[in-house]
């Protein structure tokens, strides 16, 4: 059992992978994942600014320290000109405080400064990649798409493409039938001329058929001509005689027969 899973195992990938290999697109992969490069980019940009505002945070704090700083040697001059040493003391005190905050703010200005350039520097070199990229990758495209078209013309004209393969296919079966009919017809054609094909109903009459019927329809027509002559001439036993003599008339000639005679008794 363990041998038959490891081998559906190993189909069912197989079978998966050659189905995504058939639906990919390099073309559409290449613009993911140029799309991707251009998030990336944007992320070391956006980090770039926070480290640039930092910076900039700072340079404010320091110049506000930087002259809260001066403005606290001053009064400490004022203080000692008008004999108030220990207000001077107090103002230098306060002043040395400041002076230490200066200092950390400096090391931190520096550090977001070095931070700040390695950023601008990544972020360059990664805007020269993401170019290169582009570039490389409507290169890729284009040939792409023109060896996709060249293939499908030479499948056109080579009739293995499957469209051509349809079409041919469809022509094939055209070609079947046609010559299907062509042969039955053909066949019903012999049948005909051998008089096979008659017609046992009767309905279908040969050609002695309807020459006899046809002549017997027109003597049936003199015949009631006649009679219509003889009863416009007047008088219906000569116009009966008529009709007599018109039905006797291509009746062959019966011989008279002796009647019989009986001797009364």
């Amino acid at each position: 059992m363990s041998g038959v899973m490891k081998r559906m195992g190993m189909i069912f990938r197989a079978k998966a992978n050659k189905a995504l290999d058939r639906a990919e697109d390099p073309r559409e992969t290449l613009d993911y994942s140029y799309q991707k490069q251009l998030e990336l980019l944007q992320k070391v940009r956006r980090g770039v600014a926070d480290v640039a505002t930092s910076r900039k945070r700072l340079e404010l704090q320091l110049a506000q320290l930087n002259k809260q700083s001066s403005t606290l040697e001053d009064q400490g001059r004022k203080a000692l000109a008008l004999g108030r040493e220990d207000l001077a003391r107090e103002a230098l005190s306060r002043r040395a405080a400041l002076q230490q905050q200066v200092t950390d703010l400096e090391t931190q200005h520096q550090t977001l400064q070095g931070e700040e350039e390695k950023l601008t520097l990544a972020a360059q070199r990664l805007q020269a990649k993401v170019d290169a990229f582009r570039t490389k990758k409507e290169t890729i495209k284009a040939t792409y798409t023109a060896a996709q078209a060249q293939t499908r013309i030479g499948e056109a004209f080579s009739g293995i493409s499957e469209e051509m393969g349809d079409v041919g296919m469809a022509i094939q079966r055209a070609e079947d039938k046609t010559a299907q009919l062509q042969a039955r017809a053909g066949a019903i054609d012999e049948l005909l001329a051998s008089g096979a094909l008659d017609d046992s109903s009767g309905l279908v009459k040969d050609d002695i058929q309807s020459e006899l019927d046809r002549l017997s329809g027109g003597t049936d027509v003199e015949l009631e001509l006649q009679r219509m002559k003889a009863e416009l001439a007047g008088g219906s036993s000569s116009g009966q005689q008529a009709i007599e003599g018109g039905q006797n008339q291509g009746r062959p000639q019966q011989q008279p027969q002796d009647t019989p005679r009986f001797d009364k008794q």
